[in-house]
């Protein structure tokens, strides 16, 4: 049985100029786990996504998925390695159709179309069965959210990077974003997910890495979503 962490980083600097966004940051996601990454504004949560990518360079430390070293690839590389990135703002094409949208994922799977995926990616949301012939730009927030999402998993990756998926939405659609990655979880599929809610991601993820100013402050457990002093403190350490 394969037990190595399907993505480590290890002491990961990342600098824009002289300054320092990310320092000597480690953490670990194992197959199957959702892990959480969380913390205040400017923290350098979204930097980390980007460089896994590797639409960021680091400037020291590692990148490492499945046991092997991606820092230096370019993103499509990475992204044929099974990585898959849906970016903040969920950015569909508002023109193509839903089912259009889901079949450029489909077309990026590293081992092929599989139109099985399409069809569960409709069993996982089905509102967008329900609105696979309309534009996507005249689904609501959530609706758009669910769709990135969805485009994301048709891409089979082996890891999935989410990025404020309920960034801007109604507190009725940020419950049924929360809905779809307890779903997601429940179907293995592995997540590392930057997130502002600290308190509904730290109860959901497998655990939760905490940065703050670029350097990773705490580690929490899901036990410690009710504990607002713990939650306040790791913010503010």
């Amino acid at each position: 049985m394969n037990d190595r962490p399907l993505l480590e980083l290890r002491s990961v600097e990342i600098a824009y100029g002289r300054v320092a966004a990310v320092r000597g940051l480690s953490l670990e996601v194992q197959r199957g786990e959702l892990v959480g990454l969380i913390g205040p504004n400017g923290a350098g949560k979204s930097t980390t996504l980007h460089a896994i990518m590797g639409a960021v360079p680091i400037s020291a430390g590692e990148i490492i998925v499945d046991g092997v070293g991606v820092a230096g690839r370019a993103p499509e590389a990475i992204a044929r390695s099974g990585v898959a990135l849906v970016p903040e703002g969920r950015r569909v094409f508002a023109s193509f159709s839903v089912e259009e949208n889901l079949r450029l994922g489909l077309a990026a799977r590293r081992n092929g179309k599989d139109e099985h995926a399409l069809e569960e990616a409709y069993e996982l949301f089905p509102v967008l069965r329900e609105s696979r012939r309309r534009p996507a730009g005249v689904l609501s927030g959530g609706q758009q959210q669910q769709l990135a999402i969805a485009r994301g998993l048709v891409a089979g990756p082996r890891l999935l990077l989410l990025d404020e998926p309920s960034l801007g939405l109604a507190p009725a659609v940020v419950d049924s974003v929360f809905e779809t990655l307890a779903r997601i979880r429940e179907h293995g599929v592995t997540v590392l997910l930057v997130e502002q809610r600290a308190q509904r991601t730290v109860a959901l993820a497998d655990r939760s890495y905490v940065l703050v100013n670029g350097e990773l402050r705490a580690t929490l457990a899901p036990a410690d979503a009710g504990d607002t002093d713990r939650l306040v403190a790791a913010y503010l350490a």
